[in-house]
């Protein structure tokens, strides 16, 4: 069935003020060589990534209802994602942000996120089901409705969760049927330090895919129907600013789930869209289009897919 979007979704969106130093982030002191302003957050970042990567994306989260001042959505329309089924309250703002990046591209993120966030839990499935695929993050729980009512009509539904609020989180990890999560997010969740015994832990009978995400060392996977648990190395990059990596990552691996592609799949082309994300500054300045993301794919030194010990075919 044709619809109007391949990826819809409601979470982080945020201004971030950026500041890049000369020495590395635990020097104690350094100096600053620039600022920048630029937006952020990770549902909305991840949503310009699949407009940029040419794909169809509607922000459906919170936005403020003077339409003048509404600052970052605004910015979200012209970054290439459509605003209009977003819900207006007069009391939504984006997270303000303060991001510290290093000479290695290393960054600390300090935000202030005492702000309306989810959506409305009135959003009508008709608004739902315009899309294959809903892409969320931690403040779900501030709408896990909408979440239950995704699944139940047959979106993917992708989580990307960064830390837990106890219960509410539990319940929206269940909701997902694709966990996009950060190594060390799997690790303090599950007690279990070996991505093999994370990937099990966080497995259940309707899941399709959990990936954890560890930056240069790669990413982890397990899909439905596979018995192959999955390493996928990095690309060797040097680095300028990680800042949007993860959410680049994210975007690419749903649009690319919009298209049809295997959780494998679309781990291979998220891992180069992040890694070409890295080599610029900000966090949505280095978002590729698709084609670069194929050249990278299609390289002789691209990295593949390797079983992990155990899990051999």
């Amino acid at each position: 069935m044709s619809r109007p979007f391949q990826v819809l979704g409601f979470g982080a969106l945020a201004i971030d003020d950026i500041i890049y130093v000369d020495r590395g982030l635990t020097a104690g002191k350094g100096k600053v060589t620039k600022r920048a302003t630029d937006h952020g957050g990770n549902v909305a970042t991840a949503l310009v990534a699949v407009a940029r990567l040419g794909g169809r994306a509607g922000f459906i989260g919170w936005l403020g209802d003077e339409l003048t001042a509404d600052v970052a959505g605004s910015e979200l329309e012209r970054d290439g994602v459509d605003i209009s089924l977003a819900p207006r309250h007069a009391d939504a703002a984006p997270i303000r942000s303060v991001i510290t990046v290093g000479p290695d591209g290393d960054r600390f993120i300090a935000y202030d996120d005492d702000v309306l966030h989810g959506t409305s839990e009135a959003l009508p499935d008709d608004v739902l089901m315009q899309a294959p695929v809903l892409l969320i993050d931690g403040y779900a729980t501030h709408s896990e409705g909408v979440v239950a009512r995704a699944r139940a009509l047959g979106l993917a539904v992708i989580a990307d969760i960064e830390w837990t609020v106890g219960a509410a989180t539990d319940r929206i990890l269940a909701f997902a049927d694709h966990l996009v999560l950060p190594l060390a997010f799997g690790r303090e969740y599950t007690g279990e330090d070996d991505p093999t015994m994370i990937l099990e832990r966080l497995w259940s009978g309707d899941r399709s895919a959990v990936v954890l995400t560890d930056g240069e060392r790669g990413t982890y996977l397990r899909q439905r129907g596979d018995i192959t648990r999955w390493h996928l190395p990095a690309y060797q990059v040097q680095a300028v600013d990680t800042t949007g990596a993860g959410d680049c990552f994210h975007g690419a691996y749903a649009l690319a789930l919009a298209r049809g592609k295997s959780p494998l799949d679309c781990t291979a082309y998220a891992t180069a869209a992040a890694a070409i994300s890295v080599t610029a500054r900000g966090g949505r300045k280095g978002l590729p289009d698709h084609q670069t993301c194929l050249a990278w794919m299609a390289a002789e030194n691209a990295p593949a897919p390797l079983p992990m010990s155990g899990y051999q075919k």
